[in-house]
């Protein structure tokens, strides 16, 4: 059998594509660009509020545009582009009815704009723990393929891992703890409401972790009393909620009898399960109050219904 010839074939555009033109492509190009042909980043973990800050913005972009280009890449397959760095900026020129944004179009891969997209958000004044879950979750994806990648060193936007271990890598970089991070991941594992209550403050970051080991099912059941309760587990009581999760023993009974042990942080609970009661109950009214609060408004009102009755 004769060997096969290597007949040496390439794609066409390496054939009238010359290495100068190659390097140009790589290289970071200024323009400006319709929004219309600009999508916001897959899964971008930072929220783009309409707040005060979003109508100071808009007010500056209408006034001196926007100063500093925002960062895109083409799509993979090449129709428009895809926002990197600069959602608000975007958001805020939509806002100010402007149709076109200064850009850096950079040749990034997915990876790449992962790392670049995250790490431009860090030096942000306010960042929510659900914000960082995400971010800290993509970014550490994005390391650990880049980890598994020969040519890091091809591309100015690359992070190759010279200490092993890209959690610890990953902690000099964005400066936070690496156990801290992996705290951070964890939260991922939480249904929305939990989640929400860790970026409200109301649950704290440690216990919440504990939180994240539980079922999906254990974890509702938990919110619902959360909100029954009017107060939120403490680190210990996680810890035990854990423990009866993984030995299979955490029923909604178990979760109740947890969230009704004393603690520092516990609020009174309500004396009345029925919502459309504690609803008409103002909130300036002590708990242990409740129903000398409730007794007396019935007797108003019984008062009044006999008045009712003697003028007829």
């Amino acid at each position: 059998m004769k060997g096969k010839i290597d007949l040496a074939l390439h794609p066409v555009d390496d054939l009238f594509t010359t290495e100068d033109l190659r390097k140009q492509k790589k290289q970071e190009r200024l323009m400006d660009i319709p929004l219309e042909l600009i999508s916001n980043f897959p899964e971008h973990p930072y929220k783009v509020l309409d707040d005060e800050s979003m109508t100071e913005l808009v007010e500056s972009v209408r006034i001196c545009g926007v100063i500093q280009p925002v960062i895109v890449r083409e799509k993979d397959d090449g129709e428009g582009y895809e926002m990197v760095s600069g959602h608000r900026r975007k958001h805020a020129c939509e806002l100010a009815g402007i149709e076109t944004i200064p850009c850096r179009v950079q040749d990034l891969t997915r990876d790449e704009a992962v790392i670049a997209m995250v790490d431009s958000n860090l030096q942000r004044e306010v960042i929510l723990p659900s914000e960082k879950a995400r971010a800290y979750k993509m970014r550490l994806e994005s390391m650990n393929r880049q980890g598994q990648r020969s040519d890091l060193t091809s591309s100015p936007m690359a992070t190759k891992l010279h200490r092993g271990r890209s959690d610890d890598e990953m902690a000099a970089i964005v400066g936070e703890g690496k156990d801290n991070i992996r705290r951070y991941i964890r939260l991922n594992e939480l249904v929305p409401s939990l989640l929400d209550m860790v970026d409200e403050k109301q649950i704290a970051l440690r216990p919440a972790v504990e939180i994240s080991y539980l079922t999906k099912e254990e974890q509702n059941i938990l919110s619902d009393s959360i909100e029954y309760n009017d107060a939120t587990p403490s680190h210990a009581q996680t810890i035990k909620m854990r423990k009866f999760s993984e030995e299979g023993n955490l029923t909604a009974a178990v979760i109740e009898s947890i969230m009704e042990e004393e603690k520092p942080n516990q609020k009174t609970p309500s004396q009345f399960k029925d919502e459309r009661i504690r609803k008409l109950i103002p909130q300036t009214i002590p708990r242990e109050r409740e129903s000398d609060y409730v007794v007396k408004a019935l007797e108003f009102y019984n008062r009044y219904r006999e008045r009712q009755r003697e003028e007829r």
